[in-house]
């Protein structure tokens, strides 16, 4: 009995302390030929917010990605092997199968060598692309080290990314440079709504073979902003997948590095911090969305009772209140949360489609939830209705919450009664006109006698 109340009270220790809010179980794939010892202070790093790290390589026979039907571990994270694939554990598709079941997964590359076919059949399953030649990486002659890529300019030196669009909340803004060597480079496919850049090249930026010549203008696929040098997608679970194109950026001499850009000063990186908010993002210790209570009513003064709350029955013309209770994850720890500037929180009364779509306002606030509310009348239109949010946006998880109620008409006695109804008057008093001119045209004519004949009678 003893031992069964130390393993319960590990599990809960193992809960609190765990940093993320879906699980502290973190698997690195890292190769045999890779120095784990590069990468110290990434791991103190993640250790130090709580994750459980497990170290295992890809031709490991002890590795897997799931135990008895489930997830053996929480996130991933991948580091580029050198090997033309990742093992029979960690094939494209039982990756993705990981990733349907919640996981979330940070996979980076290195233009140091070629990328394997493995990893290039897994992105274009998520509709990320890499380039023809995987030994290009991202060049740029006018923002590069001028410290260690002084004659390839293959170090690149960059501020670090805003906001991808003004409605959108920034996860890894901040000021700073970061340095990014021997990016492998990527581009998305236009098709899906679920990928987005976390950082493009710059303008000047292009790819090519450093071990070839200078490559002429027809032979450069994509430069510029086509360049992506981290990517993110988040599936419609909400889990999430990102691309980083240099895995060298994660090491510890480019976390404290003096660098120094054309024409420039030195300068410190902040690979570090980066990093932070970068892996905070992938294994879900940000951008996490909750819902709480969900509640409707007919709007009344005062205090609603409980028996009155989210009725499943309405009448058309209603007046009613709806409200929704939503929190943000943030590193450790649930806040209230706020609309991004230019966004809105929606709530959309539909049968088939929207009768309303309403601006959801927040109206009240306590210490780790914000509550949004709106205030409107039912359509004049029976049915089977559904109060619908549906909150979709780049690097937040999914809200898609659909509560269903019943509109009925008005019942025979709820009726104004005909005099009641002012505009109905003028109908009223022509049928009693009606009525009253047919009473006296029948009291007439039964009480009026016929004309006598006055003519006489001749032989």
């Amino acid at each position: 009995m003893r031992w069964c109340l130390t393993l319960l009270l590990c599990c809960l220790l193992a809960v609190v302390n765990a940093v993320s809010s879906s699980g502290s179980r973190l698997l690195v794939v890292l190769d045999e030929s890779i120095e784990q010892s590069s990468y110290s202070t990434l791991w103190a790093d993640l250790e130090a917010r709580g994750y459980d790290l497990s170290f295992e390589s890809p031709k490991s026979d002890k590795l897997s990605l799931f135990a008895h039907g489930e997830r053996a571990y929480d996130h991933l994270l991948i580091l580029p092997p050198k090997s033309k694939g990742l093992g029979p554990a960690l094939t494209p598709k039982n990756i993705l199968d990981f990733l349907h079941q919640d996981g979330n997964i940070l996979l980076t590359l290195s233009g140091k060598a070629s990328t394997s076919s493995a990893i290039s059949s897994l992105l274009l399953e998520v509709d990320v692309h890499l380039s023809n030649d995987r030994s290009a990486v991202v060049t740029d002659h006018f923002n590069y080290d001028t410290v260690s890529a002084a004659e390839k300019h293959d170090v690149l030196l960059l501020q670090r990314p805003g906001p991808l669009r003004s409605d959108v909340k920034a996860f890894f803004d901040g000021e700073g440079v970061l340095a990014m060597p021997r990016v492998a480079p990527q581009t998305l496919g236009s098709s899906s709504p679920l990928l987005a850049p976390i950082l493009r090249a710059p303008a000047t930026a292009y790819a090519y073979n450093p071990k070839e010549e200078m490559p002429g203008p027809d032979d450069i696929e994509a430069t510029g902003s086509q360049l992506n040098l981290i990517s993110a997608m988040q599936a419609r679970n909400s889990a999430r997948f990102t691309v980083l194109g240099s895995v060298e950026s994660l090491e510890d001499k480019w976390f404290s590095a003096s660098v120094k850009a054309p024409g420039g000063k030195k300068t410190s990186t902040v690979n570090r911090d980066f990093a932070k908010q970068l892996t905070a993002w992938t294994f879900k210790e940000t951008g996490v969305l909750k819902v709480g209570k969900i509640e409707h009513h007919l709007a009344t003064e005062g205090e609603v009772a409980a028996e009155d709350l989210n009725p499943k029955i309405y009448r058309i013309k209603n007046e009613t209140v709806y409200s929704i209770e939503v929190s943000e994850y943030v590193y450790d720890k649930w806040v209230p949360f706020e609309v991004p500037a230019g966004d809105e929180l929606q709530l959309e009364f539909t049968m088939l489609s929207p009768f309303h779509r309403l601006a959801l306002q927040p109206t009240r606030r306590t210490e780790t939830s914000t509550v949004f509310s709106t205030q409107f009348v039912i359509p004049d239109q029976h049915g089977i209705f559904s109060f619908r949010v549906n909150y979709k946006r780049p690097f937040f998880t999914n809200i898609e919450e659909k509560n269903e109620v019943t509109v009925r008409h008005f019942a025979h006695d709820e009726y104004a009664r005909s005099w009641a109804i002012s505009g109905g008057w003028v109908w009223i008093a022509g049928l009693w006109a009606v009525i009253g001119g047919f009473l006296a045209f029948v009291v007439v004519w039964l009480y009026s006698a016929p004309a006598a004949d006055k003519s006489k009678k001749t032989q």
